[in-house]
């Protein structure tokens, strides 16, 4: 099944922070990173006093169930310093989403796929589109028709 993750960070070295969790991706069991975007920063979402994002997209191929996928994510996180606050959309050294599972809509209480709001946030659309340009999402829209409703507003491809 072909999934796609939204990484981002913004505290201890954003760079180096995705591209370590890339790596951590990458040696998943039963899982392959097929395809990695540019990195782009972008604006914070939550409280305006803390840095600037970095985000990405990866493509996996896994075997890996959708809460399965979601542990080993949350595992990368946890190894990478992640803790989670209460602070909605505060800082953090990182952050895996899972954005699309296959075809699948998935509303669980500790997953939602198509990940909520996602079709509003540039910093996730843009580097998507990067990787998959002609993507459908499960709800038939095509992902041009998301991006033409989300200005490239507040990102910078690194």
């Amino acid at each position: 099944m072909r999934a796609y993750v939204g990484l981002g960070s913004n505290l201890a070295e954003p760079q180096a922070q995705l591209s370590a969790a890339l790596e951590a991706i990458a040696a998943l069991p039963h899982s392959r990173l097929s395809a990695v975007s540019s990195f782009y920063a972008s604006d914070p979402l939550g409280p305006p006093d803390q840095p600037r994002y970095v985000n990405a997209v990866a493509a996996v191929d896994t075997s890996l169930a959708p809460l399965e996928l979601l542990d080993a994510l949350q595992a990368i996180e946890q190894n990478q310093g992640r803790q989670r606050k209460a602070e909605r959309w505060g800082p953090r050294t990182l952050d895996l989403d899972i954005l699309l599972y296959g075809d699948r809509i998935i509303d669980e209480p500790r997953l939602q796929v198509p990940h909520y709001h996602m079709h509003a946030r540039p910093f996730v659309l843009y580097p998507l589109a990067e990787i998959a340009a002609e993507l459908l999402l499960p709800d038939g829209r095509p992902l041009a028709a998301l991006l033409q409703a989300c200005p490239f507003q507040g990102l910078e491809r690194l």
